[in-house]
Protein backbone atom coordinates (compact mmCIF):
# COMPACT_ATOMS: atom_id res chain seq x y z
CA UNK A 1 0.00 0.00 0.00
CA UNK A 2 1.71 3.11 -1.00
CA UNK A 3 0.22 5.24 1.74
CA UNK A 4 2.19 3.15 3.79
CA UNK A 5 5.40 3.05 2.54
CA UNK A 6 8.83 4.87 2.44
CA UNK A 7 6.49 7.54 5.26
CA UNK A 8 7.32 9.94 6.95
CA UNK A 9 7.61 9.76 11.01
CA UNK A 10 4.30 10.61 12.35
CA UNK A 11 4.00 14.19 13.73
CA UNK A 12 3.51 14.09 17.18
CA UNK A 13 3.08 16.68 20.22
CA UNK A 14 4.29 16.86 23.67
CA UNK A 15 2.95 15.94 26.47
CA UNK A 16 2.79 15.44 30.42
CA UNK A 17 4.00 11.62 30.21
CA UNK A 18 7.11 13.60 28.85
CA UNK A 19 7.41 15.66 31.93
CA UNK A 20 11.31 15.22 32.13
CA UNK A 21 11.43 17.75 29.48
CA UNK A 22 8.04 19.99 30.16
CA UNK A 23 8.69 20.30 33.99
CA UNK A 24 4.75 19.12 34.52
CA UNK A 25 2.90 16.53 36.05
CA UNK A 26 1.63 14.42 33.86
CA UNK A 27 -2.05 14.27 32.68
CA UNK A 28 -2.43 10.21 33.07
CA UNK A 29 -1.91 10.95 36.94
CA UNK A 30 -3.53 14.00 37.07
CA UNK A 31 -6.81 13.16 38.87
CA UNK A 32 -8.44 15.97 40.61
CA UNK A 33 -10.81 18.54 39.47
CA UNK A 34 -8.78 21.33 39.75
CA UNK A 35 -6.20 19.99 37.63
CA UNK A 36 -8.14 19.52 34.60
CA UNK A 37 -8.09 22.85 33.50
CA UNK A 38 -3.96 23.25 33.55
CA UNK A 39 -4.57 19.43 31.50
CA UNK A 40 -6.84 20.98 29.29
CA UNK A 41 -4.63 23.95 28.31
CA UNK A 42 -1.91 21.68 28.02
CA UNK A 43 -3.47 19.90 25.66
CA UNK A 44 -4.58 22.43 23.62
CA UNK A 45 -1.11 24.09 23.76
CA UNK A 46 0.06 20.77 22.19
CA UNK A 47 -2.38 20.91 19.30
CA UNK A 48 -0.62 24.12 18.23
CA UNK A 49 2.69 22.60 17.67
CA UNK A 50 1.99 20.85 14.61
CA UNK A 51 5.99 20.17 13.47
CA UNK A 52 6.85 23.03 14.68
CA UNK A 53 8.99 23.99 17.84
CA UNK A 54 6.92 26.41 19.22
CA UNK A 55 3.22 27.17 18.63
CA UNK A 56 2.83 30.07 16.07
CA UNK A 57 1.08 33.18 18.23
CA UNK A 58 -0.74 34.01 15.29
CA UNK A 59 -2.97 30.91 16.29
CA UNK A 60 -3.45 31.48 19.74
CA UNK A 61 -6.94 33.79 19.89
CA UNK A 62 -7.85 33.58 24.24
CA UNK A 63 -11.10 35.88 23.57
CA UNK A 64 -12.63 32.56 22.12
CA UNK A 65 -11.66 29.92 24.07
CA UNK A 66 -14.53 29.61 26.36
CA UNK A 67 -12.91 26.98 28.87
CA UNK A 68 -10.07 29.03 30.13
CA UNK A 69 -10.10 31.93 28.23
CA UNK A 70 -11.38 33.32 30.87
CA UNK A 71 -8.85 32.16 33.64
CA UNK A 72 -5.58 33.37 30.93
CA UNK A 73 -3.22 36.03 30.35
CA UNK A 74 -1.08 36.34 27.21
CA UNK A 75 2.70 37.95 27.87
CA UNK A 76 4.26 39.54 24.96
CA UNK A 77 8.02 39.52 25.49
CA UNK A 78 8.56 41.75 22.25
CA UNK A 79 9.01 45.01 23.96
CA UNK A 80 11.66 43.29 26.23
CA UNK A 81 11.89 40.48 29.16
CA UNK A 82 12.63 43.02 32.01
CA UNK A 83 8.69 44.25 31.75
CA UNK A 84 6.54 42.09 29.28
CA UNK A 85 3.17 43.24 28.62
CA UNK A 86 0.38 42.41 29.07
CA UNK A 87 -1.86 42.08 25.70
CA UNK A 88 -5.52 39.96 27.50
CA UNK A 89 -6.59 39.28 30.74
CA UNK A 90 -9.50 36.83 31.26
CA UNK A 91 -12.31 38.05 32.99
CA UNK A 92 -12.58 35.87 35.48
CA UNK A 93 -8.91 36.70 36.73
CA UNK A 94 -9.36 40.13 36.37
CA UNK A 95 -12.58 39.95 38.48
CA UNK A 96 -10.68 37.35 40.81
CA UNK A 97 -7.67 40.18 41.01
CA UNK A 98 -10.12 42.94 41.72
CA UNK A 99 -8.41 45.09 38.38
CA UNK A 100 -10.31 47.45 36.73
CA UNK A 101 -9.45 49.62 33.72
CA UNK A 102 -6.63 49.01 31.63
CA UNK A 103 -3.12 46.93 32.47
CA UNK A 104 -0.31 47.32 30.54
CA UNK A 105 3.02 45.81 31.89
CA UNK A 106 3.68 43.25 34.25
CA UNK A 107 5.09 45.88 36.42
CA UNK A 108 1.12 47.22 36.58
CA UNK A 109 0.02 43.99 38.28
CA UNK A 110 -1.37 44.46 41.95
CA UNK A 111 1.10 43.13 44.98
CA UNK A 112 -0.57 39.93 46.25
CA UNK A 113 -3.39 39.32 43.88
CA UNK A 114 -3.59 36.16 42.42
CA UNK A 115 -1.92 37.52 38.77
CA UNK A 116 1.17 38.53 40.36
CA UNK A 117 1.53 34.74 41.43
CA UNK A 118 1.22 33.27 37.98
CA UNK A 119 3.37 36.08 36.53
CA UNK A 120 6.51 35.23 38.98
CA UNK A 121 7.27 32.46 36.88
CA UNK A 122 7.61 33.84 33.33
CA UNK A 123 11.24 33.63 33.10
CA UNK A 124 11.41 29.67 33.92
CA UNK A 125 9.91 29.78 30.64
CA UNK A 126 12.68 31.35 28.55
CA UNK A 127 14.91 29.16 30.38
CA UNK A 128 13.19 25.89 29.82
CA UNK A 129 11.32 26.41 26.71
CA UNK A 130 8.81 24.76 27.40
CA UNK A 131 5.40 24.77 29.34
CA UNK A 132 6.05 25.24 33.39
CA UNK A 133 3.21 24.04 35.80
CA UNK A 134 3.05 25.24 39.52
CA UNK A 135 1.19 25.05 42.67
CA UNK A 136 0.98 27.01 46.09
CA UNK A 137 -0.97 28.78 48.40
CA UNK A 138 -1.13 31.96 49.41
CA UNK A 139 -3.01 35.20 51.01
CA UNK A 140 -4.34 37.33 48.66
CA UNK A 141 -4.93 41.30 48.90
CA UNK A 142 -8.35 40.59 50.33
CA UNK A 143 -6.59 39.02 53.39
CA UNK A 144 -8.37 35.55 51.91
CA UNK A 145 -6.38 32.17 51.94
CA UNK A 146 -6.32 30.95 48.10
CA UNK A 147 -5.52 27.59 46.92
CA UNK A 148 -4.29 27.51 43.09
CA UNK A 149 -2.87 25.65 40.27
CA UNK A 150 -1.33 27.18 37.06
CA UNK A 151 0.42 26.26 33.80
CA UNK A 152 2.79 28.67 31.66
CA UNK A 153 2.95 27.74 27.74
CA UNK A 154 5.55 28.89 25.39
CA UNK A 155 4.35 30.89 21.58
CA UNK A 156 6.15 32.24 18.99
CA UNK A 157 6.16 34.46 16.39
CA UNK A 158 8.70 33.08 13.92
CA UNK A 159 9.27 29.37 15.51
CA UNK A 160 12.76 30.03 17.09
CA UNK A 161 12.07 32.72 19.94
CA UNK A 162 9.53 32.80 22.64
CA UNK A 163 8.24 36.25 22.69
CA UNK A 164 4.75 35.36 24.09
CA UNK A 165 3.60 33.11 26.98
CA UNK A 166 0.35 32.29 27.37
CA UNK A 167 -1.02 31.44 30.99
CA UNK A 168 -3.63 29.76 32.65
CA UNK A 169 -4.56 29.40 36.40
CA UNK A 170 -7.34 27.96 38.04
CA UNK A 171 -8.16 28.46 41.94
CA UNK A 172 -9.98 28.57 44.74
CA UNK A 173 -10.92 30.21 47.92
CA UNK A 174 -10.21 28.52 51.39
CA UNK A 175 -12.44 29.28 54.29
CA UNK A 176 -10.86 31.50 57.42
CA UNK A 177 -8.99 30.08 59.80
CA UNK A 178 -11.55 31.01 62.46
CA UNK A 179 -14.19 29.01 60.33
CA UNK A 180 -12.15 26.35 60.15
CA UNK A 181 -11.43 25.97 63.44
CA UNK A 182 -15.16 25.93 64.15
CA UNK A 183 -15.81 23.48 61.85
CA UNK A 184 -13.54 21.14 63.21
CA UNK A 185 -15.00 21.30 67.03
CA UNK A 186 -18.85 20.93 65.08
CA UNK A 187 -17.09 17.95 63.52
CA UNK A 188 -15.41 15.99 66.27
CA UNK A 189 -18.19 16.64 68.70
CA UNK A 190 -20.45 15.03 65.72
CA UNK A 191 -17.90 12.11 65.65
CA UNK A 192 -17.86 11.99 69.26
CA UNK A 193 -21.40 11.03 69.53
CA UNK A 194 -21.87 8.75 66.34
CA UNK A 195 -18.60 6.20 67.81
CA UNK A 196 -19.08 5.88 71.89
CA UNK A 197 -16.13 4.97 73.70
CA UNK A 198 -16.65 1.16 74.97
CA UNK A 199 -17.79 1.87 78.22
CA UNK A 200 -20.98 3.30 76.39
CA UNK A 201 -21.24 -0.17 74.57
CA UNK A 202 -24.54 -2.24 74.82
CA UNK A 203 -25.15 -4.23 77.03
CA UNK A 204 -27.22 -7.71 77.37
CA UNK A 205 -29.99 -7.77 79.49
CA UNK A 206 -31.41 -10.54 79.84
CA UNK A 207 -28.61 -13.09 79.71
CA UNK A 208 -26.27 -14.59 81.68
CA UNK A 209 -23.91 -12.03 82.16
CA UNK A 210 -26.32 -9.26 82.12
CA UNK A 211 -24.75 -6.07 82.76
CA UNK A 212 -21.30 -6.58 81.58
CA UNK A 213 -20.05 -5.16 78.40
CA UNK A 214 -20.00 -6.99 75.48
CA UNK A 215 -16.55 -6.68 73.32
CA UNK A 216 -17.11 -5.98 69.62
CA UNK A 217 -16.72 -9.18 67.71
CA UNK A 218 -13.34 -8.79 66.20
CA UNK A 219 -13.37 -7.69 62.51
CA UNK A 220 -11.43 -9.88 60.13
CA UNK A 221 -8.42 -7.74 58.26
CA UNK A 222 -9.37 -7.33 54.94
CA UNK A 223 -8.25 -9.12 52.23
CA UNK A 224 -5.15 -7.73 50.40
CA UNK A 225 -6.26 -6.79 47.18
CA UNK A 226 -3.65 -7.88 44.25
CA UNK A 227 -1.80 -4.47 42.91
CA UNK A 228 -3.15 -3.66 38.85
CA UNK A 229 0.44 -4.40 38.11
CA UNK A 230 -0.15 -7.95 39.58
CA UNK A 231 -3.67 -8.85 37.99
CA UNK A 232 -3.32 -10.92 34.84
CA UNK A 233 -4.44 -9.98 31.27
CA UNK A 234 -6.75 -11.69 30.28
CA UNK A 235 -6.38 -12.69 25.94
CA UNK A 236 -9.12 -15.03 25.71
CA UNK A 237 -10.37 -15.32 22.53
CA UNK A 238 -7.50 -12.89 20.75
CA UNK A 239 -5.65 -15.54 18.72
CA UNK A 240 -4.34 -14.15 15.72
CA UNK A 241 -6.70 -14.79 12.27
CA UNK A 242 -5.32 -16.96 9.66
CA UNK A 243 -3.16 -15.56 6.91
CA UNK A 244 -5.90 -15.87 4.25
CA UNK A 245 -8.60 -14.29 6.73
CA UNK A 246 -10.52 -10.86 5.69
CA UNK A 247 -8.99 -7.38 6.51
CA UNK A 248 -11.77 -6.56 8.89
CA UNK A 249 -11.06 -9.51 10.74
CA UNK A 250 -7.44 -7.91 11.85
CA UNK A 251 -9.38 -4.70 12.86
CA UNK A 252 -11.89 -6.70 14.75
CA UNK A 253 -9.12 -8.14 16.83
CA UNK A 254 -7.15 -5.26 16.77
CA UNK A 255 -10.07 -3.18 18.29
CA UNK A 256 -10.43 -5.48 20.88
CA UNK A 257 -6.96 -4.97 22.18
CA UNK A 258 -8.10 -0.91 22.11
CA UNK A 259 -10.78 -2.16 24.29
CA UNK A 260 -8.46 -4.17 26.84
CA UNK A 261 -6.43 -0.80 26.79
CA UNK A 262 -9.58 1.25 27.88
CA UNK A 263 -9.87 -1.05 30.91
CA UNK A 264 -6.68 -1.96 31.81
CA UNK A 265 -4.29 0.58 30.36
CA UNK A 266 -4.20 2.43 33.93
CA UNK A 267 -2.53 -1.18 35.60
CA UNK A 268 -0.33 -2.54 33.03
CA UNK A 269 1.91 -2.29 29.90
CA UNK A 270 0.96 -5.15 28.48
CA UNK A 271 -2.21 -4.13 27.62
CA UNK A 272 -1.26 -1.04 25.91
CA UNK A 273 1.77 -3.17 23.87
CA UNK A 274 -0.41 -5.62 22.67
CA UNK A 275 -2.92 -2.88 21.56
CA UNK A 276 0.21 -1.45 19.80
CA UNK A 277 1.22 -4.06 18.39
CA UNK A 278 -2.34 -5.64 17.08
CA UNK A 279 -2.46 -2.15 15.79
CA UNK A 280 0.79 -2.71 13.66
CA UNK A 281 -0.04 -6.03 12.37
CA UNK A 282 -3.42 -4.66 10.97
CA UNK A 283 -1.16 -2.00 9.40
CA UNK A 284 0.85 -4.85 7.41
CA UNK A 285 -2.06 -6.62 6.56
CA UNK A 286 -3.44 -3.53 5.28
CA UNK A 287 -0.49 -2.88 3.09
CA UNK A 288 -0.91 -6.60 1.17
CA UNK A 289 -5.06 -5.06 0.45
CA UNK A 290 -5.08 -1.66 -0.29
CA UNK A 291 -8.87 -1.86 -2.01
CA UNK A 292 -10.12 -3.06 1.72
CA UNK A 293 -8.45 -0.87 3.57
CA UNK A 294 -9.36 1.90 1.56
CA UNK A 295 -13.12 0.81 1.87
CA UNK A 296 -12.55 0.35 5.71
CA UNK A 297 -11.32 4.34 5.45
CA UNK A 298 -14.65 4.75 3.83
CA UNK A 299 -16.72 3.45 6.00
CA UNK A 300 -15.12 4.73 9.22
CA UNK A 301 -15.09 8.38 7.54
CA UNK A 302 -11.27 8.35 8.11
CA UNK A 303 -8.86 10.01 5.54
CA UNK A 304 -4.71 8.90 5.47
CA UNK A 305 -2.59 11.74 6.11
CA UNK A 306 0.27 11.52 3.82
CA UNK A 307 2.77 12.68 6.28
CA UNK A 308 1.78 10.77 8.91
CA UNK A 309 -0.14 7.67 7.38
CA UNK A 310 -0.07 5.46 10.38
CA UNK A 311 -2.58 7.60 12.55
CA UNK A 312 -5.57 6.69 10.12
CA UNK A 313 -4.39 3.10 11.39
CA UNK A 314 -4.70 4.01 14.93
CA UNK A 315 -7.82 6.13 14.05
CA UNK A 316 -9.40 2.93 12.73
CA UNK A 317 -8.78 0.34 16.14
CA UNK A 318 -8.74 2.97 18.75
CA UNK A 319 -11.50 5.35 17.56
CA UNK A 320 -11.17 8.58 15.64
CA UNK A 321 -12.52 10.77 19.01
CA UNK A 322 -9.53 8.69 21.02
CA UNK A 323 -7.03 11.56 22.50
CA UNK A 324 -5.39 13.27 20.44
CA UNK A 325 -2.10 12.70 21.62
CA UNK A 326 -1.94 9.00 22.63
CA UNK A 327 -3.21 8.97 18.88
CA UNK A 328 0.42 10.27 17.51
CA UNK A 329 2.08 8.47 20.29
CA UNK A 330 0.70 5.22 18.88
CA UNK A 331 0.98 6.30 15.18
CA UNK A 332 5.21 6.89 16.23
CA UNK A 333 5.52 3.44 17.53
CA UNK A 334 4.01 2.22 14.66
CA UNK A 335 6.37 4.00 12.66
CA UNK A 336 9.18 3.04 14.34
CA UNK A 337 8.19 -0.73 13.61
CA UNK A 338 7.80 -0.16 10.23
CA UNK A 339 11.47 1.69 9.82
CA UNK A 340 12.80 -1.38 12.06
CA UNK A 341 10.67 -3.91 9.58
CA UNK A 342 9.08 -5.75 12.31
CA UNK A 343 6.76 -8.51 11.01
CA UNK A 344 3.82 -9.19 12.40
CA UNK A 345 3.30 -10.16 16.03
CA UNK A 346 6.71 -8.59 16.75
CA UNK A 347 6.10 -4.80 17.92
CA UNK A 348 4.55 -5.79 21.35
CA UNK A 349 7.52 -7.76 22.16
CA UNK A 350 9.91 -4.93 20.85
CA UNK A 351 8.21 -2.24 23.26
CA UNK A 352 8.30 -4.46 26.00
CA UNK A 353 12.21 -5.22 25.97
CA UNK A 354 12.49 -1.04 24.50
CA UNK A 355 14.61 0.54 27.45
CA UNK A 356 11.80 3.15 29.02
CA UNK A 357 8.89 1.80 27.32
CA UNK A 358 7.02 3.55 25.13
CA UNK A 359 7.57 6.86 26.95
CA UNK A 360 11.70 6.55 25.61
CA UNK A 361 10.49 5.03 22.12
CA UNK A 362 8.89 8.47 21.13
CA UNK A 363 11.21 10.62 22.77
CA UNK A 364 14.05 8.79 21.13
CA UNK A 365 11.60 9.04 18.15
CA UNK A 366 11.52 12.85 18.29
CA UNK A 367 14.69 13.63 19.04
CA UNK A 368 15.91 11.60 15.81
CA UNK A 369 12.93 13.44 13.34
CA UNK A 370 14.58 16.84 14.81
CA UNK A 371 17.84 15.84 13.84
CA UNK A 372 17.34 14.93 10.77
CA UNK A 373 15.09 17.54 10.00
CA UNK A 374 16.16 20.19 7.05
CA UNK A 375 17.02 23.21 8.73
CA UNK A 376 14.12 25.61 8.75
CA UNK A 377 14.43 28.72 6.89
CA UNK A 378 15.29 32.22 8.68
CA UNK A 379 12.30 33.94 8.36
CA UNK A 380 13.57 36.95 10.07
CA UNK A 381 16.66 37.32 7.34
CA UNK A 382 13.95 36.66 4.55
CA UNK A 383 12.03 39.34 6.60
CA UNK A 384 15.01 41.77 6.01
CA UNK A 385 15.87 40.79 2.82
CA UNK A 386 11.98 41.49 1.51
CA UNK A 387 12.51 45.07 3.23
CA UNK A 388 15.83 46.02 1.51
CA UNK A 389 14.42 45.20 -1.92
CA UNK A 390 11.04 46.69 -1.24
CA UNK A 391 10.00 49.44 -3.29
CA UNK A 392 9.61 52.90 -2.09
CA UNK A 393 5.75 54.14 -0.76
CA UNK A 394 4.60 57.65 -1.19
CA UNK A 395 4.31 58.89 1.89
CA UNK A 396 1.00 61.25 0.95
CA UNK A 397 -0.44 57.66 0.41
CA UNK A 398 0.40 56.41 3.70
CA UNK A 399 -3.15 55.60 6.02
CA UNK A 400 -2.90 56.67 9.51
CA UNK A 401 -5.45 56.21 12.42
CA UNK A 402 -7.78 58.39 13.71
CA UNK A 403 -5.12 60.29 15.91
CA UNK A 404 -3.09 60.29 12.22
CA UNK A 405 -0.71 57.97 13.58
CA UNK A 406 0.98 54.67 11.45
CA UNK A 407 3.59 52.67 12.19
CA UNK A 408 5.96 52.01 8.86
CA UNK A 409 9.42 50.39 8.36
CA UNK A 410 12.05 52.95 6.71
CA UNK A 411 14.99 52.12 4.89
CA UNK A 412 18.12 54.81 3.98
CA UNK A 413 18.98 54.61 0.77
CA UNK A 414 22.91 54.58 -0.21
CA UNK A 415 22.73 58.42 -0.48
CA UNK A 416 21.84 58.94 2.60
CA UNK A 417 18.13 59.77 1.77
CA UNK A 418 15.09 57.77 3.86
CA UNK A 419 12.31 56.40 2.17
CA UNK A 420 9.39 54.45 3.65
CA UNK A 421 8.64 51.01 2.42
CA UNK A 422 6.07 49.31 4.36
CA UNK A 423 3.44 49.81 6.89
CA UNK A 424 1.55 48.05 9.04
CA UNK A 425 -2.29 47.54 8.58
CA UNK A 426 -4.86 50.21 9.99
CA UNK A 427 -6.11 48.65 13.51
CA UNK A 428 -3.19 46.25 13.97
CA UNK A 429 -2.30 44.71 17.64
CA UNK A 430 0.80 45.42 16.96
CA UNK A 431 0.63 48.42 15.61
CA UNK A 432 -0.52 49.40 19.10
CA UNK A 433 2.11 47.20 21.32
CA UNK A 434 4.65 48.91 19.26
CA UNK A 435 3.43 52.39 19.97
CA UNK A 436 3.02 51.52 23.87
CA UNK A 437 6.67 50.70 23.46
CA UNK A 438 8.14 53.97 21.42
CA UNK A 439 6.02 56.13 24.29
CA UNK A 440 7.91 54.18 26.93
Amino acid sequence: MDTLRGHDVANDQDDFDYAEDAAIDAPLTVVSDERRMQVRAYNYWASLLGDRALPSIEDLSPDQLEDFGPHSVLLDFSTGLDNPAIVYLGTALRQECEIEGNISYINDVPARSLLSRLTDHYLQIVANAAPIGFEAEFVNQRDAEILYRGILMPFSSDDETIDFVFGVINWKELASRDERQALELEVSAALANAMPGRNDAPVWADGPAGGETVEPAPQPLPTPVASYDEEPLDLSGMESPTEDAPLADWLALARDGADQVRTSEARSHAALYRAIGLAYDFALVAQARPDDYAELLADCGIKVQARSPMTAIIKLVFGAAYDKTRITEYATALDHGWALGLGVGMLADHLSNYSGGLKALVRDERALRRAEAPPRPDRRENARSAMKAAAAIDPQALATDADGLAIVVARREADGTVVLVAALPEGSDLAQRVILAAAR
